[in-house]
């Protein structure tokens, strides 16, 4: 095993620095006090290949191995979550249309979407279907050439603002689970769907979240991804690499603390001396980076695994998603601590890092469902030879 990284994968690294520090850092916390979504600045970020990292080739993407992405996504995060959350999340539904989308459904939206000039979002989550995402009820009925669209959707990230959904439709007759559940690629101003109002949320204020409502939304057969009955395992493909994305997120937001908390204790003073002359905080802080070094490699370790395409690689993004998005969060949180109060007040990143970090721990599945599937893996009669 090589933990080192190559040459060009630092270099692709500090591109992604590069790019945060000049677009991101000066902005994230008016986008986040604001509730702007940066639609121009993730055209930006489009511009170097950032919003079709590991889509295909063919639709403009550079196929990158999921560990590459993971330090385009580490980088970015680090000044701005929020708006690097979101880009993850278009990079699976573009990969997602990419991948398993009809030669006209490509043409249409793949360049578009891997250059950054149209956005999509990810609809799967209904408020009926969250955890339990193969009992979701939106339907697409067959009518001639065409599907009828009709359902609801919750917490769509970019909704209202994007360009084309990704949708999960149940195809099958009501009852048949996971095998009656079909995707498809839909325009986002298709005549029959409204989206809610924007919800107020504790963090991830750069990208706008609403319900989206379909009412019969016509849509081509051609717009279907894969085969009728493919969508949930579209889905849970989406996902594995989607927990290793916010996972990362979480890496990114963390280190984002960590480095500000080191430069933090050797400039605030007290009792005449710098705050780290103090061992209490020498070991505060010594904890908070081996945490994070230890989720770091939790993550990459999984990235690797899905890029090989190992048996067990879903069990390894859940294990990932669940140790990263809980140290990450911790870490966030004695960042802030050691800074004390500023740490509580806007002047400084803590609190908005904090606040952004804590979704991750329930999105892309909640911790508790990480744990059931790490746990019933676990629990089958060969698990002790393939999870090690």
């Amino acid at each position: 095993m090589n933990f080192e990284l190559s040459e060009e994968q630092r270099a692709f690294a500090q591109s992604a620095r590069d790019f945060a520090l000049a677009e991101l850092a000066p902005h994230a916390a008016h986008w986040d006090a604001e509730g702007i979504f940066p639609k121009e600045t993730i055209a930006q970020s489009g511009e170097l290949g950032f919003c079709g990292l590991y889509a295909p080739e063919s639709i403009g993407g550079l196929a990158l191995p999921r560990l590459d992405a993971t330090l385009v996504f580490e980088e970015m995060a680090a000044f701005d979550p929020s708006t690097t959350a979101f880009i993850t999340i278009h990079n699976m539904a573009t990969w997602m249309l990419g991948s398993w989308g009809s030669e006209s459904v490509r043409a249409q939206w793949g360049e578009a979407l891997t250059s950054g000039a149209k956005l999509a979002s990810y609809c799967l989550t209904e408020p009926g279907a969250g955890s339990d995402a193969a009992s979701l009820k939106t339907r697409a009925l067959r009518d001639g050439d065409d599907y009828l669209i009709t359902g609801s959707k919750a917490f769509i990230s970019g909704a209202g603002s994007t360009d084309v959904l990704i949708v999960m439709a149940r195809t099958g007759e009501p009852g048949s689970g996971a095998a009656g559940i079909s995707a498809f690629a839909v325009p986002a101003d298709a005549p029959g769907i409204a989206y809610g109002k924007k919800e107020e949320k504790m963090g991830w204020n750069s990208q706008p979240t609403r319900t989206i409502s379909f009412d019969q939304v016509r849509v081509p057969a051609a717009n279907l991804l894969g085969q009728e009955g493919d969508g949930f395992k579209i889905a849970m493909k989406g996902l594995d690499g989607g927990r290793i994305n916010i996972a990362t997120c979480s890496i990114g937001a963390a280190q984002g603390a960590l480095s500000t908390a080191q430069r933090y204790l050797h400039e605030r003073r007290q009792f005449g001396r710098p705050l780290a002359d103090f061992q209490a905080l020498q070991f505060k802080l010594a904890d908070m980076a081996t945490e994070l070094v230890a989720a770091r490699q939790m993550v990459r370790l999984a990235a690797s695994k899905l890029d090989a395409g190992h048996a067990d690689a879903s069990v390894y993004c859940a294990m990932a998603k669940r140790f990263a998005t809980d140290v990450g969060f911790e870490v966030c949180n004695q960042a802030l601590q050691i800074h004390g109060g500023y740490g509580y007040i806007r002047e400084y990143p803590l609190e908005r890092l904090l606040r952004d970090a804590r979704v991750h721990q329930i999105l892309e599945g909640t911790n508790e469902i990480m744990r059931v599937i790490i746990a019933r893996r676990m629990l089958q009669d060969n698990a002790t030879e393939t999870i090690r």
